[in-house]
């Protein structure tokens, strides 16, 4: 089993767990990181440039790189919050290759395939992973997002915006 396998997004997904049975949880359970609750200046955003299927432990390899980076540079001065959630559930017909393997297996017949993992559907333009980080933690927000970027199976890009602040005018 290869994820480069899965990679392409082909046919309808396959998502109702209420008739699968027996497939993996997610690897991915943490979806926010840092301070979520504190004001930040800049937000750096991680944007899909291509349609691809994300499996769930490359998001969860994204996300503990990108996190291990700005925790030690930023320590809890940062918010991070992965998107796309895993809904699409991964199927594979087993092969046994060698000698005596044909009596192990029947090739295509009945090849619907047992669940294996999930994976989230992205599409192009969509945002992966949101930083956001005041301004002395832009190039670590940058810089740990390549990071991130290195562990998905997609070209991705950096855009780095200044939030949008929001203020209460009292009269």
């Amino acid at each position: 089993m290869r994820a480069r396998n899965y990679r392409k997004v082909k046919g309808q997904p396959y998502t109702r767990k209420e008739f699968v049975k027996g497939f993996p949880q997610p690897k991915i359970t943490k979806f926010t990181m840092g301070d979520p609750n504190a004001k930040f200046e800049y937000e750096a955003r991680l944007i899909a440039l291509e349609r691809a299927h994300i499996r769930h432990n490359a998001l969860e390899a994204a996300r503990v790189a990108t996190n291990r980076l700005l925790m030690d540079k930023l320590s809890t001065n940062y918010f991070l919050q992965i998107l796309p959630y895993p809904h699409v559930i991964l199927r594979e017909n087993k092969m046994i290759f060698g000698a005596h393997a044909d009596r192990l297996q029947d090739g295509m017949r009945r090849a619907f395939g047992k669940p294996i993992g999930t994976a989230a559907r992205v599409e192009p333009d969509q945002t992966v992973i949101t930083v956001r980080v005041n301004a002395n933690g832009v190039d670590i927000a940058k810089e740990a997002l390549k990071r991130g970027a290195a562990k998905l199976p997609m070209p991705c890009r950096i855009v780095i915006e200044k939030a949008a602040v929001e203020e209460a005018k009292t009269n």
